[in-house]
């Protein structure tokens, strides 16, 4: 391939991811006039725009079956229909199921995506995988950041979803961009795993039972989530979820003759926190610093995202400093660690300042992982690479939202307990209800988040009690809205965890004669084979 094959791909690559970022955040903007346009209630909401998230990580792991056989062009050019078909079809749509496919296709779109240019970068860059696959993922923060920023410069005043929908066509740019882009590409790489003649009972091999046990357990999650199976708990639903997984990885492990590789398993187990720490706390910190930061809570995201995007494309200096993609992990694992507990304190202009280090320590968590992956597990090819990234994806949902959710419901119920213990105490022994999306709720609720307790306060209906004082009602509010730094605080303790996590993995390559990527091709070999 040439200088300019590489280009061209790379380049329809980075639009592609791109306009996934764009449309994403314009979806996060309008949920509200969803629920106004289809006279719905949240939980319809909600599933619109989890139509748009779920099928992107299960899409990812099963497209990496097939990619390679099926080629890159061809995938992308399915991605290109599909997102095409989402844009149009949102705009048209007249009712909630129209709509429903549209978000869906959405979905489907960014899963193949993702399944394909991850693989696509990585063959076409053998020698330098972590840094173009961090500039590469630059686009999903620049997609992002351009998408909140217009929305919120030009439709943040939209009253109906008539007014907002038109910002989609905004979105048809890039996708037409990258679709005449991938059709003017006529070479194309061959993965470096097909390319040095690995069986594919090889690539499966790499997954192992250990690999697909994680992946069937969480896909079984989402699954149970979307048909509604197992709903009288969380703890349940991850117990049937794990149990399945279990008896599937088994199988599968046997079929292949491998347990899979304990350090791949090890790292999929770590994107637990770190897809929390990066993606979980970005959709809780607009609400979070909003009694710092006041209406301008939301560019806070645009900046951060900025910050994301151009240190992306200059990678090659953090990543030169760290000494590869495990050091530059451990490094991020620290100024996460700052920029999370200093956000939970900061007040005025300094949180500008923790917010840079809070952006700086989520930058390069997907990207290193995706390059310590193509790095250690060539053979694992499409599949190794897009599972570790998709378990983020999956477990943000599973466990990431829902963990920060209780945090902050255990702290909002100390703090209304602390201030109003009679009053609490009435409504418990007549046990008071309210009404939360169209059905009667305790206002104070025993609540058990995988088999922790904790208690959880409607505030709004104990401040609308006939016996809640009216002028108590501002300063319980200003207690709530602080209540937002202590669940920053305890999400610091995530990237704890990681940081001890990739120490280990770093003492454990030091034990075996430091970091050194696997290599399956001669460093001349680079790229130069096409489909």
């Amino acid at each position: 391939m040439t200088a300019k094959d590489r280009s061209l791909l790379f380049w329809a690559s980075f639009l592609s991811l791109f306009a996934c970022g764009m449309a994403f955040a314009f979806r996060a903007m309008v949920p509200h006039l969803w629920g106004a346009e289809y006279n719905v209630l949240d939980a319809e909401v909600g599933k619109l725009f989890g139509a748009g998230l779920w099928p992107i990580a299960i899409m990812m792991i099963l497209f990496s079956f097939i990619v390679d056989a099926f080629g890159y062009k061809k995938s992308m050019i399915c991605a290109f229909i599909l997102q095409a078909i989402s844009i149009v079809l949102t705009f048209m749509a007249k009712s909630f199921d129209q709509m429903l496919v549209a978000c869906l296709c959405a979905g489907l779109g960014h899963g193949i995506v993702e399944a394909v240019i991850n693989p696509l970068v990585a063959s076409v860059y053998r020698t330098e995988k972590t840094k173009w696959l961090a500039i590469l993922h630059a686009a999903w923060p620049a997609g992002l950041a351009a998408g909140a920023a217009i929305y919120m410069l030009i439709f943040m005043n939209a009253e109906t979803w008539a007014d907002a929908k038109v910002a989609w066509f905004i979105v048809l740019v890039p996708v037409l961009a990258y679709g005449i882009m991938y059709l003017m590409c006529h070479k194309f790489p061959v993965d470096e795993r097909v390319e040095a003649k690995v069986p594919y009972v090889d690539m499966l091999k790499e997954m192992g039972g250990l690999g697909m046990f994680l992946a069937i357990s969480f896909i079984g999650y989402e699954a149970f989530s979307q048909l509604n199976l197992f709903a009288d708990g969380q703890y349940t639903r991850l117990l049937m979820s794990l149990g399945i997984g279990a008896v599937g990885g088994a199988i599968f492990g046997f079929i292949v003759k491998a347990v899979g590789r304990w350090m791949f398993f090890f790292l999929c187990v770590l994107m637990v926190p770190l897809a929390t720490a990066e993606l979980a706390t970005d959709g809780w910190i607009q609400n979070l610093m909003r009694p710092t930061l006041g209406k301008y809570a939301g560019w806070a995201l645009v900046f951060s995202a900025t910050i994301m995007m151009f240190l992306r494309f200059f990678v090659d200096i953090p990543l030169k400093i760290a000494r590869g993609p495990l050091g530059l992990l451990m490094i991020s694992s620290v100024f996460s660690i700052i920029g999370l507990f200093w956000l939970s304190v900061a007040d005025g202009l300094i949180v500008w300042v923790a917010f840079v280090f809070y952006a700086v320590g989520q930058t390069f968590y997907w990207p290193a992982v995706l390059g310590f992956t193509s790095e250690q597990y060539p053979k694992g090819g499409a599949l190794t690479l897009n599972t570790v990234s998709a378990i983020g994806l999956l477990t943000v949902g599973i466990f990431g939202f829902p963990f920060l959710g209780a945090v902050q419901d255990s702290h909002n119920a100390k703090v209304i307990m602390k201030s109003h213990p009679a009053l609490i105490e009435t409504i418990q022994a007549e046990k008071r209800t309210t009404e939360t999306k169209g059905q009667q709720e305790p206002i104070v609720q025993k609540k058990v988040l995988f088999g922790v307790p904790y208690t959880g306060i409607n505030s709004d209906a104990v401040m609308s009690q006939p016996e809640f004082p009216a002028e108590a009602k501002d300063a319980l509010q200003a207690e709530l809205d602080q209540t937002g730094r202590k669940t920053l605080r305890t999400a610091s303790s995530l990237p704890i965890t990681m940081a001890v996590g990739f120490l280990l993995i770093l003492l454990w390559f030091k034990s075996h004669g430091g970091y050194k990527p696997v290599v399956l091709l001669d460093e001349n070999d680079e790229g130069n084979k096409s489909e």
